[in-house]
């Protein structure tokens, strides 16, 4: 009989083992140096979706020149003092007379004062590209507060907080990295009791991060590179890649102890855990890959991102790592941690068998408590309420950030603009211009708007006059329910009143708050379709797999009231306040609109790593003979060693990401943390053995049509492997 590919490849590689670890190590340098080497190409920023779209295509279109890009000092009396206006206008002279000598300054405005006379403001407009000529006008200002000790000279703008901005995400990875790599190798070391053991899994995910890497950045030419796709290669292939690796090690691991010779082990294990490991990569990269369907142009670069490193992480498993074990023998298991060496190696593991008495024992009751359990946490998703970043939800820890909060405090915003963009024929031009007064003096007079100022509404034409832009001032801000109300009141209302009976104009509204809820819309629109491509692909990979209608039905189940209650957990954390000194955040009484479908998707796919892991090895013992009872007892616990020592490295590398400052970064962190915990141990443990006791025979049902039907054994009374942990598992008699 043909033997599978896995285990050709394993033999391969395991008896050529120089030239196997030669060909991984330059196909990652040729992917790493080639891909960086054709350059990156970033995405330009999210199109805008629904009639904010329209509207900025029309926009677009009118060729109305660019704002010219500006920066602003502000000047304010040092902490717990008052103003002294003398040395406060001194301060701003000397900073007009140090920006004016800078060749990257087109131009500084007059001092502005505040109503109240606490603050000086400067508008400094750049010459040139903004980011890369920012950091002179940063000197200047530090050099002009030097100068100036009596007062607060300080810089703030769309430039300067970017640039901090980015100085701390940079910071926040650094440390996150930093972090992560020891913490994972502490785990494998106390998973293993070796040290050798406990690295190759992270040569291996690091070697897989650092080719997918290279590898996105040559697609990128094809879809470009969002902000955060480096981030999630890391964060994904850190734990999938570590995840595979363990799978496939402890599995040889635990051949040899039985006997079997290195090659043999090595078969054994590709045969078993490598099939695994293809499966789980297959059910990630189908769970990526439905991101696609979002038609987003940040989701698909994290589909093509995740995707490369999953696959990356299923052929280093499959093609080096036999040759590692196979040249290392049993150095692998050297340099032994004289503690941690005899607990691993021992065999015995009473904890888990003791979990699973009561699903054993009592199935029915077991599975309904865990259930209800998992709903009852799963009911606060109900109430999510979904938003797009602002510039509130920023991280207040840099200078920039806090100059703005005192800038918004001294010279207080009107709240946002609605933009409403018509489009007509140049005939028409005066009709629309006078519609659109009349509608800026409705909107004005309606307490969700703002005051139409005393010289006229602000209304832009195009040089041919077939575009006018209408900027609409409301007091609320995105993400509040009276700024929805005000959009509702002027897409509902009062534009079509105005406008309707234009003949042939074509309008639409857009701003800050029409874009984030036409966002939105288009966001949870695609959802039904992203969650379909992705539950219908599953369903088929794992009757593909198992042989069995009913265990692929029982892994989707299970996923989605994982991922539910993972999502009733996020809301639970980020949706109040009582959170925020804990994990160091400040509640924007919602979840980033992108993070519950990102989160299904990656949720999904990585739970399947243990489902199939630990269903394998279920099936392993039913088509060995043994009862259902008793292949249940034996998968779980001859599989919980590593779905614990993976789900603790899964855990913390997503921990750690909840410490980052960005609260989308936080969010995902912790939900993802959650989830998999939540999956490890309630799912695995509890969840799914009770369910499979209660089916018996019937888990391995499939119609006649399924080639290859799992068909149970005749039945043996035990397993002569491992009697001890059957019979550590219920009573017997």
């Amino acid at each position: 009989m043909k033997r599978p590919v896995t285990v050709r490849v394993a033999r391969w590689s395991a008896e050529h083992p120089w030239r196997a670890i030669a060909l991984w190590v330059v196909f990652v340098a040729v992917c790493f140096i080639g891909g960086n080497a054709t350059g990156m190409v970033d995405a330009e920023g999210d199109e805008a979706v629904g009639e904010s779209g329209r509207a900025e295509r029309i926009i677009e279109a009118a060729g109305f020149p660019e704002e010219p890009p500006s920066e602003s000092v502000l000047i304010t009396a040092t902490a717990g003092g008052t103003l002294d206006v003398t040395a406060a206008r001194q301060a701003a002279t000397d900073v007009t007379a140090r920006m004016r000598a800078l060749p990257e300054v087109a131009a500084v405005g007059d001092p502005l004062p505040s109503q109240n006379g606490d603050a000086l403001l400067l508008m400094v407009e750049i010459a040139g590209d903004p980011d890369a000529n920012l950091q002179p006008l940063l000197n200047a200002t530090a050099d002009a507060q030097r100068a100036n000790p009596g007062v607060r000279v300080e810089q703030v703008g769309g430039a300067s907080i970017d640039a901090a901005l980015s100085e701390t995400l940079d910071g926040d990875f650094r440390r996150a990295e930093m972090l992560s790599l020891p913490v994972t190798l502490l785990i494998l070391i106390v998973a293993f009791g070796a040290l050798i053991a406990a690295g190759i899994p992270v040569l291996l995910a690091l070697s897989s991060v650092a080719a997918a890497l290279g590898l996105s950045t040559a697609v990128s030419h094809l879809v470009p590179n969002g902000d955060v796709t480096s981030s999630v290669i890391l964060l994904i292939g850190m734990a999938v890649g570590v995840d595979y690796s363990l799978f496939y090690l402890r599995r040889e691991r635990e051949e040899r102890a039985k006997g079997r010779a290195h090659l043999d082990a090595v078969e054994i294990a590709a045969e078993t855990s490598g099939h695994a490991v293809v499966v789980s990569g297959f059910a990630v990269m189908i769970s990526m890959a439905g991101l696609f369907l979002a038609d987003d142009t940040t989701f698909s670069s994290l589909a093509v991102g995740a995707i490369l490193v999953v696959a990356m992480a299923v052929l280093g498993s499959l093609s080096v790592l036999p040759a590692v074990l196979a040249k290392l023998g049993r150095w692998v298991d050297r340099p032994r941690v004289p503690f941690l060496w005899r607990l691993t190696a021992s065999g015995g593991n009473r904890l888990w068998p003791r979990l699973l008495a009561p699903a054993l024992r009592r199935p029915l009751v077991t599975f309904v408590v865990s259930v209800l359990a998992l709903l009852v946490l799963a009911v606060p998703a109900l109430g999510m309420k979904t938003k797009f970043t602002g510039v509130e939800d920023l991280p207040r820890d840099s200078a920039a950030m806090q100059a703005y909060d005192r800038m918004t405090a001294a010279y207080p915003s009107s709240g946002t603009n609605h933009v409403i963009a018509v489009r007509s024929a140049a005939s028409d031009a005066e009709s629309v211009t006078a519609a659109l007064t009349g509608l800026a003096q409705r909107a004005g007079a309606d307490p969700l708007f703002a005051p139409v100022e005393a010289d006229g509404p602000s209304i832009d034409r195009s040089a041919d006059g077939t575009i006018q832009v209408l900027h609409v001032p409301t007091i609320h801000a995105s993400g509040t329910a009276d700024g929805d109300r005000s959009l509702d009141r002027l897409r509902g209302t009062l534009v079509p009143a105005a406008l309707g009976g234009l003949t042939g104009a074509e309008y639409a509204v857009t701003g800050d708050i029409a874009g984030s809820r036409d966002a939105s819309e288009h966001m949870f629109g695609r959802l039904p379709l992203v969650v379909g491509f992705v539950l219908v692909l599953t369903l088929l990979v794992m009757i593909w797999t198992f042989r069995s209608v009913v265990v692929a039905l029982t892994a989707i189940g299970l996923n989605l009231l994982s991922a539910g209650a993972a999502y009733g957990l996020m809301v639970l954390v980020f949706q109040g306040t009582w959170a925020e000194g804990l994990l160091g955040f400040r509640s924007m009484d919602a979840i980033v609109t992108w993070l519950p479908l990102f989160l299904f998707v990656v949720l999904f796919g990585l739970s399947m790593d243990y489902h199939v892991f630990v269903v394998s090895r279920i099936r392993e013992a039913v088509r060995a003979g043994l009862p259902n009872r008793e292949a249940v007892a034996h998968g779980i616990t001859s599989s919980a060693g590593v779905v614990s020592s993976a789900a603790i490295v899964m855990v913390a590398v997503f921990a750690i990401f909840g410490t980052l400052s960005m609260i989308e970064f936080k969010q995902l962190g912790v939900g993802l943390a959650a989830a998999i915990l939540i999956d490890a141990t309630i799912i695995r443990a509890v969840v799914l053995p009770s369910l499979m006791n209660l089916l018996g025979d019937a888990n391995w049902w499939a119609p006649r049509w399924v080639p290859g039907r799992t068909v149970p054994a005749p039945r043996i009374t035990e397993t002569p492997e491992q009697p001890e942990v059957l019979a550590g598992a219920w009573p017997r008699g």
